[in-house]
């Protein structure tokens, strides 16, 4: 995209999320659902499709621009860009980059333009941020496959029409072999969707159980049309998808400081200002400095992985660091509230539940160390 089209899509999403979205949050919060009119408005931008590639109808961003993108999105409640985040990463980018033409066809300009929402169906209960103990088995039969697992804590479950489904195609196959993608429509018999969670926080991002009972589809189902590709697939879908977290939290965490920093700058105790006592500025000037070291992080690996050279350090180191950034800095956010950081309705307090749950999707950070480790040794091998 040019450098000048780019930037009216960042002042349109700027202003969407801090006029729209922002005076919303309390009503996203209490109905625990982002209101139609914003999801439509949020199609109309293209917010869809914006990592899906032009010739398909969507916006066709970098790295670098999909990030600079999270900054904004990441201000609000991440309720909102969770509304279409997995059509751009996490499922989006299977079809992308394995998906056959023909699947790409049918699919990406569906999803770019809002009119299908995808699901990503990796989680299990024994298999999390390593789906070595998948127990999910699709049998190959005639004319396709029929498919028997259960998926939990799977985003946009409730409204999905498309599942990006991983599940075992070689029964003799351990670890992380034998698992392929495969693309299940919503009303495909045997699907079922669970209740909505109730979670700590994110309130109005949809997950829920998703169960497969002898769920048939076709050969063609198969993303790329070849067995086994699976565990790749996904693990090149969250290297993209970490990136776009950490700076989803760089966003977040800009929104925390200037809540702490307005609530420091006009509450009183003792007949001044609390942003006087020099404890209260420690709060701010270790939250700001871990800000801006999170934002370089982040675009400094964003940069890396559009030029091809690194595809997976970056992304897990920024996703690991800009996580727990952003959870001390929404910790020092209520601290330097008091007690009314501890209150319901308080910006503060809400952010500070929703930012627990970036430390564990999409990778835990323990996961992320293993992968930067692992990684660091095999090179040096």
């Amino acid at each position: 995209m040019e450098a000048d089209e780019f930037r009216a899509v960042l002042a349109a999403v700027r202003e969407l999320v801090r006029k729209e979205v922002v005076p919303q949050e309390a009503l996203i919060e209490e109905r625990d659902e982002i209101p139609a009119a914003l999801r439509e408005k949020a199609a109309a931008m293209g917010l869809f499709g914006w990592a899906l590639p032009e010739q398909y109808g969507g916006l066709g961003l970098s790295m670098s621009e999909d990030v600079r993108l999270a900054f904004e999105l990441g201000y609000t409640t991440p309720a909102f860009r969770s509304m279409f985040g997995t059509n751009n990463g996490i499922a989006g980018q299977v079809l992308v980059r394995y998906g056959t033409e023909e699947q790409r066809t049918r699919w990406l300009p569906r999803l770019a333009s809002g009119e299908v929402v995808a699901s990503f169906a990796l989680t299990e209960a024994e298999a999390g941020s390593d789906p070595s103990g998948m127990t999910t088995r699709a049998v190959r039969d005639d004319d396709g496959y029929v498919v028997n697992g259960t998926k939990r804590f799977i985003t946009n479950a409730p409204i999905a029409g498309l599942f990006v489904v991983f599940a075992r195609t070689d029964p003799a196959a351990t670890g992380t072999k034998g698992i392929s993608a495969l693309l299940v429509e919503a009303g495909t018999p045997g699907l079922s969707v669970g209740p909505r969670d109730h979670k700590m926080g994110q309130s109005g991002a949809w997950t829920a159980e998703v169960s497969f009972q002898d769920v048939r589809v076709p050969a063609s189902a198969l993303v790329g049309g070849e067995e086994g590709t699976g565990f790749h697939a996904a693990m090149a879908s969250l290297a993209r998808g970490r990136l776009h977290i950490a700076a989803i939290c760089v966003g977040m965490a800009e929104r925390a400081i200037e809540e702490m920093v307005g609530y420091a700058a006009t509450a009183r105790q003792g007949g001044r200002p609390i942003g006087d006592h020099q404890l209260v500025q420690a709060h701010l000037a270790e939250s700001y400095t871990e800000y801006l070291a999170g934002r370089a992080l982040v675009l400094d690996a964003a940069a890396r992985y559009d030029s091809g050279e690194d595809t997976r350090i970056g992304p897990s180191s920024a996703k690991l660091f800009c996580s727990e950034m952003v959870n001390r800095v929404t910790d020092r956010a209520v601290q330097v509230h008091g007690g009314s950081g501890y209150i319901r309705g308080v910006t503060a307090e809400r952010l500070y539940r929703d930012a627990r749950l970036f430390r564990i999707y999409e990778g835990t950070s323990e996961v992320q160390k293993l992968v930067i480790a692992r990684q660091l040794l095999r090179d040096a091998r």
